[in-house]
């Protein structure tokens, strides 16, 4: 539908035709990268870990870690990617709003309860997307509810009707639009309202839109065990954690995923023409929001975005109770790097840290 405007100037609500350019052979595989991997794997002791890079099409990946060896191998596996799921979320909505079954700016509210009146200043989906909703990072009683299971799954106690209802009872700290606050719990309010507003489940619409689009088959939701999923660990990297489960909070940190897979996701993002939601891809690269002293923090509606010699670099992290993820890409080096680890982030950790450093210095 062409026409429909959206919240974020610069970023052009129309989806466009993809192009499928006949892929062309890459390098020859770097041996000095392929020892910065192993001494970045070394460097995040961890139980288990993988640094994956696609360099102009040429994939390195190196696995590693203080532990055994698993019965499959580590870059096979599933790893837990916690707030990084929040780049497939991003991704789903400006894929709708391409295709014109979202703006955007429909108020979260009204999606959730169509017969409630949003107000004059409605939390919309572009606000919840982009962490300026006026919501905390987690709902108020979130400790008290998840206390119990605090250093196994909190998150579970925490199911997706509770957190709708919390939403709708109460008004956001700050108006809607004024000020940037990381909130894991607006990002879930998000999920739950363009389930709502589609009529269509949370799970088949990431699966349909996003996973199935790019040809993620090594990506779910749920964990299946151990023949298919990394287990994660605490911070002393021994102790097992269960899979995490997300309860309420799955479009902010329910995604697992396979290196593979991650490359592939990111891939996409470097080389937007090749892919079925070409103009998605590209609009989530578009700067939407400043903030900071001088404006230096740089976000777009996906990716925290840093500034490097070549070019702008894009990244996310996350972590859940037992395992870390980051992924990051840079167009002006045609550079991505998908890495996962299964221990739990502790003070000075790093694993982060590492990643970071790779991709800013490719």
């Amino acid at each position: 539908m062409t026409g429909r405007r959206t919240p974020w100037p610069g970023v052009p609500a129309t989806e466009e035709h993809a192009e499928y350019p006949p892929p062309e052979p890459g390098p020859p595989e770097d041996p000095a990268l392929r020892e910065r991997l192993a001494d970045a794997v070394d460097a995040s002791d961890a139980p288990d870990v993988v640094f994956a890079v696609s360099r102009r099409g040429r994939r390195t990946l190196h696995g590693g870690g203080t532990a055994p060896p698993p019965g499959v191998p580590r870059e096979d596996l599933r790893y837990e990617i916690g707030s990084a799921s929040k780049t497939f979320t991003a991704l789903l909505l400006m894929r709708l709003i391409r295709r014109g079954v979202l703006t955007g700016g429909e108020a979260a509210a009204t999606c959730l309860d169509p017969g409630r009146n949003a107000g004059p200043h409605p939390v919309t989906l572009a606000h919840l997307i982009t962490h300026t909703s006026g919501l905390p990072a987690l709902p108020a009683d979130f400790v008290r509810r998840g206390l119990p299971a605090w250093r196994t799954n909190p998150y579970a106690r925490y199911p997706a009707g509770r957190l709708t209802d919390t939403f709708l009872r109460h008004a956001p700290r700050h108006r809607p639009g004024t000020r940037w606050h990381y909130s894991n719990y607006g990002v879930s309010v998000l999920g739950h309202a363009i389930a709502a507003a589609t009529g269509t489940a949370w799970e088949d619409l990431i699966t349909g839109q996003v996973l199935r689009a790019l040809g993620l088959s090594g990506t779910a939701l749920r964990a299946q065990g151990p023949e298919t999923d990394a287990v994660g660990h605490r911070k002393d990297g021994r102790t097992p954690v269960p899979p995490f489960d997300a309860g309420g909070f799955q479009a902010a940190g329910g995604v697992r995923s396979t290196p593979g897979d991650l490359l592939t996701f990111l891939e996409a993002h470097l080389d937007p023409a090749r892919s079925p939601a070409a103009g998605a891809l590209r609009a989530v690269r578009v700067p939407v929001l400043r903030r900071g002293l001088g404006h230096r923090h740089v976000h777009t509606v996906a990716w925290f975005r840093h500034p490097t010699d070549g070019g702008p670099m894009y990244f996310h992290s996350g972590a859940t109770l037992g395992q870390q993820a980051f992924l990051g890409y840079r167009p002006d080096t045609d550079t991505a790097l998908a890495a996962v680890c299964t221990r739990r982030f502790r003070a000075r950790d790093p694993f982060i840290a590492t990643a970071y450093a790779l991709l800013a210095e490719a």
